[in-house]
């Protein structure tokens, strides 16, 4: 047990940066990008109006075309990508705020409707994800079958991480944050059913399984420095059709290989799952795995479930279980959210219907406490 509260200043040592709080904005796909990839205008208020967070970590952002998951995601490929990613950590910055970009490779995810190359994605093995899919600007189709990657294309995917974790820096983020988790391709594979290959990067050993998430951690940890390179990992997480039946020893053996490099953080998804919210240890994945990582350690605990309460991140800080907590939707309706936790004052609901358009009617337009109290 320890006396850590949300409220309590961090010192992110990597990447130098006191946080004021504990209390991270979790990274959410949001849609609000150019058909190139390019952050729209008013990103930048949203990260801005959200800058009193500990850390402030983005929706996830793919490193090449190669790896766009979905229409209208931003990408950190180009120059006008950096450009838009610019103006955007220069108004959390002048907020007073903190930024990691997250580097989302989506793997098999991905149609070529909704892909700026119009190519097939690709893989660590031929599995598609489970159907219908979503293509551009609001439309469905059936899922395509993945390429395999070849030893080339791994070699390439590590490279465009390296890329971009590279243009993250020069764009003025704090630090980059590599997508491990919820299905995309480090997540891939580490999986049972999405990793099917019989060379160094699959077989049924746990040191081939998790050779590529080493190598390209590894990778952008060279590039831009280990204390600016941080991981998501969400352990059985069954989103998409992904399947671990054993996860536990696998993320061990990742966690072992990476603890020594000295990375910013470690951001672990213990995500619900059925059984796992009962009897003594709530959240299975962090009680196991916290001990086998030495540095800073965020989770987060609302996947899939219920949105994660200040009473329950006190919980898993007092109980020691992670550093600093991160929140999603309490943070997306919320732009003044530990300030709310800090006065117990009633929380914005959501708006679920303007979550995943292209406007800013339900991104920036959330009231802080003073403005909701004059409308209420």
């Amino acid at each position: 047990m320890t006396t850590a509260s949300l409220f309590d200043a961090y010192s992110l040592a990597g990447p130098a940066l006191h946080l004021p709080n504990r209390i991270v904005l979790a990274p959410m796909t949001r849609f609000r990008a150019t058909k190139d990839g390019s952050p729209l205008p008013f990103v930048a208020d949203f990260y801005a109006q959200r800058a009193t967070a500990g850390l402030l970590i983005s929706e996830g952002i793919w490193p090449s075309r190669r790896g766009q998951s979905e229409w209208r995601i931003p990408g950190l490929e180009t120059t006008a990508h950096i450009d838009g990613w610019r103006r955007v950590t220069d108004a959390v910055h002048n907020a007073g705020g903190r930024i990691f970009a997250q580097l989302m490779h989506g793997g098999r995810q991905g149609h070529p409707l909704s892909r700026i190359a119009g190519d097939i994605p690709a893989g660590p093995s031929s599995v598609p994800v489970p159907g219908p899919v979503h293509i551009r600007d609001g439309g469905k189709a059936d899922p395509p079958l993945p390429r395999t990657m070849t030893r080339a294309d791994i070699r390439v995917a590590i490279e465009d991480h390296a890329a971009a974790a590279r243009g993250a820096i020069t764009a003025g983020f704090d630090g980059v944050e590599l997508h491990g988790a919820n299905s995309y391709l480090i997540h891939q594979f580490l999986a049972d059913n999405t990793n099917l290959r019989d060379d160094r990067y699959g077989r049924n050993s746990t040191a081939d399984r998790i050779r590529f998430a080493v190598e390209c951690v590894t990778r952008v940890a060279e590039e831009i420095g280990a204390g600016r390179t941080a991981l998501r990992l969400s352990p059985g997480n069954p989103q998409f059709g992904m399947h671990e039946a054993d996860p536990l020893p696998v993320y061990r053996a990742l966690l072992a290989e990476l603890d020594t490099l000295g990375l910013g953080y470690l951001h672990l998804t213990d995500a619900e799952r059925p059984g796992v919210r009962t009897g003594e240890t709530p959240f299975p994945m962090l009680a196991d795995l916290r001990p086998g990582w030495s540095g800073t350690l965020i989770a987060n605990v609302g996947e899939n479930g219920e949105a994660t309460t200040r009473s329950v991140g006190e919980k898993i800080l007092a109980e020691g279980l992670a550093d600093l907590v991160s929140y999603g939707r309490a943070f997306l309706a919320n732009p003044d959210l530990p300030a709310r936790f800090a006065l117990d004052a009633p929380l914005n609901t959501i708006e679920e219907d303007t979550l995943y358009t292209q406007g800013p009617e339900g991104y920036t337009t959330y009231p802080v406490l003073a403005e909701a109290l004059v409308r209420d």
